[in-house]
């Protein structure tokens, strides 16, 4: 699987994975042809891998799927998070064959090249898995030479020199650059999108890289919704009139994106603003409130996540895509852990006392993933006023 120095790749090798450590994966390329920089990670998800690919949390990082078909289905254009994908590349076990469902308009390795996303083909994804696991999510480069000639002085710089996702603000590389409405609501097979409601409370959420689907299930809850940009300001905010605030997921370490989130939520919990945060945002209300953030091992990303609700016991099966993760031992006085992962003991879920405002890091709006948790948009909308 790894080799330490060769500069030359085997016969028929057309993609490489060249980790910071030196270390050579071979297998071969499609997408786009190129080069790209990126954290490696792992997603255990059996379906979804275009909601996956376009989530803005995936912003400087390369998905390993380890389920094995991925591209057997193609892509359309409805099942996407965002309107381009976000994950700079990919790593799969088996060629993309040719698509074989009624929805699919184009092929995946047409859309990755389409879209400038590099994928490798052929590589044993079970084992690079069991590496990240062990070793962590290492920093690395991705590469597809369709004439199998690659730079690997080049190549090998990039990969070690790339300073990796720790410090580094990405929610103002993906967020939305105006503010507008949200009108869709969830799809249905034959009817596409529904529309969102005409009346109902106000929410603004806050873009720090959110996915479509989290939007579709505020509206489906009951919201009125008007996206904002990552670095709006508490009084911009304000100006909209919301009934409720909305922190979105989204990509990086949450203590750079802090240096601005953080003042502008701190405003709106002192005014007594209803506040939901999801991933990054969940990340961002804990910063707020005087907790702290810390880069993860190897991170959770996966449909399968058990999360147990400490209220009474409750155990969800969830989505999960994150690096980083509050720390539960620096909640301060007022911040009430919630939900906690069954895989490792970590935080995943906050609420903070005489506020109302809470967070959860996990997924409910899943995309893919099971809906055990979507009552928290309806636990969301339906107390405001």
């Amino acid at each position: 699987m790894t080799e330490a120095t060769p500069a030359r790749p085997p016969s028929g090798a057309t993609g490489a994975l060249i980790l910071a450590s030196g270390e050579i994966i071979w297998g071969r390329g499609f997408g786009a042809a190129g080069h790209a920089v990126g954290e490696v990670c792992f997603n255990t998800a059996m379906t979804g891998y275009q909601e996956i690919m376009t989530d803005p949390s995936y912003a400087r990082q390369i998905v390993t799927f380890t389920f094995p078909h991925i591209g057997n289905v193609g892509v359309n254009d409805e099942d996407t998070e965002a309107d381009t994908p976000h994950a700079v590349g990919c790593i799969v076990r088996e060629t993309v064959t040719e698509p074989s469902n009624f929805r699919s308009a184009e092929r995946f390795d047409e859309w990755l090249a389409r879209h400038g996303r590099i994928g490798i083909s052929g590589v044993d994804t079970r084992a690079l898995t069991r590496k990240v696991r062990l070793e962590g999510a290492p920093n690395a480069v991705i590469a597809h030479a369709p004439d199998g000639k690659f730079d690997m002085d080049t190549l090998r710089a990039a990969a070690r020199e790339w300073s990796g996702l720790e410090g580094l603000d990405l929610a103002r590389d993906v967020t939305r650059e105006d503010t507008g409405g949200w009108n869709d609501g969830p799809w249905q097979l034959g009817q596409g999108f529904a529309a969102g409601p005409q009346h109902g409370p106000h929410v603004v959420a806050i873009d720090y890289g959110a996915k479509k689907n989290i939007l579709r299930r505020l509206t489906n809850a009951g919201a009125r919704v008007t996206v904002v940009p990552a670095e709006t300001s508490f009084d911009e905010i304000m100006a909209l009139k919301p009934a409720g605030v909305f922190l979105s997921n989204g990509p990086g370490d949450p203590a750079a994106t802090a240096a601005y989130a953080v003042p502008v939520i701190q405003q709106l919990l002192a005014a007594d603003m209803p506040i939901f945060g999801i991933c990054l945002g969940h990340q961002l209300l804990g910063l707020a409130a005087g907790a702290k953030t810390a880069k993860m091992f190897q991170g959770h990303r996966g449909a399968n996540h058990p999360v147990q609700r400490l209220s009474d016991g409750r155990v969800e099966i969830t989505s999960m895509n994150h690096g980083f993760a509050v720390d539960a031992d620096t909640l301060p006085d007022g911040v009430e852990a919630t939900h906690t992962s069954l895989f490792d003991g970590t935080l995943c879920g906050i609420e903070l006392t005489g506020k109302r405002a809470f967070g959860v890091q996990y997924h409910p709006e899943a995309s893919p993933g099971p809906m055990d948790s979507d009552y928290l948009f309806q636990k969301f909308v339906g107390a405001l006023s």
